[in-house]
């Protein structure tokens, strides 16, 4: 097969993944613009590369002209969560839609393979226009935290090593060794998730206020005495080096309403 063939071939793949990461991170920015944890912390996708999946055929069996048939992760999304917890979030979240059809799911958190490896994974059906018309094909979502993908990463970097030769026995128990330890680290975060969520909402909110009480000194600064602007920037540097969310508020709430006052037309009576 030329390599114009495999390009028409895996177009529609790369389509379907630029898509479907482009819906996950509206997904995100959706729950942070409510002000609400997001169970989806980041999403990566990738199409397969043409010399893997030529070498997936040949160590299945699989006749070229079978791959998009027979090969069900040509097209790859992977989500990303905090807590392990999240990763059953979002798997309700991508049931609920009507865009993606889950056509097959394989639950390796709660059973991990004999590797120690732990992730979860589904296929789903997913629809995508391209030049050539409608188009249904299959893409591959897995779910893991970012213990688990830390662990993948360097799982797969090994397995690279096993082809050349160059990994032991003794590789295969320290790696085993590390997912246990990863999994031990996921459970021992999940019993303190409250305080991280609530740490992380508190420290985004406090980045929101401090953002738009500098666009609002911006605005003070066009508009005010040069007197009335240096008390508030003052005032403003104090309470940014106290930290303190509350006195936040307080200030924006008073920057709001100096800034409201000036804006106000001044009527004069006849």
């Amino acid at each position: 097969m030329e390599v114009q063939q495999w390009n028409e071939i895996l177009e529609p793949y790369a389509l379907a993944v630029d898509e479907l990461v482009v819906k996950f991170n509206h997904i995100i920015k959706a729950y942070r613009n409510r002000g609400r944890y997001s169970p989806i912390e980041r999403v990566e996708g990738r199409v397969k590369g043409i010399s893997s999946i030529m070498d997936k055929a040949r160590k299945k069996g699989i006749g070229l002209d079978e791959v998009e048939e027979k090969i069900d992760d040509i097209a790859g999304v992977r989500i990303i969560c905090q807590f392990v917890d999240d990763i059953y979030k979002v798997l309700e979240l991508i049931k609920r839609r009507d865009d993606m059809i889950i056509t097959s799911k394989r639950d390796y958190v709660k059973n991990p393979k004999k590797s120690g490896y732990r992730s979860y994974h589904m296929n789903v059906l997913y629809h995508v226009e391209t030049l050539n018309g409608p188009k249904e094909l299959t893409v591959e979502i897995q779910i893991r935290t970012m213990g688990m993908n830390f662990w993948a990463t360097i799982e797969h970097s090994l397995q690279y090593k096993y082809k050349l030769g160059m990994t032991n026995e003794s590789s295969n128990r320290l790696l085993y060794e590390a997912a246990e330890a990863v999994a031990k680290l996921d459970e021992e975060m999940s019993q303190v998730r409250v305080a991280i969520v609530d740490g992380q909402k508190e420290f985004d909110e406090r980045s929101e206020l401090v953002a738009q009480i500098m666009q609002g000194l911006q605005t003070l600064k066009k508009t005010s005495q040069p007197s009335v602007v240096s008390a508030f920037q003052k005032q403003f540097m104090d309470i940014y080096e106290e930290g303190e969310l509350v006195k936040l508020r307080s200030f924006y709430d008073k920057l709001e309403l100096e800034l409201a006052l000036i804006s106000k037309p001044d009527f004069e009576q006849d």
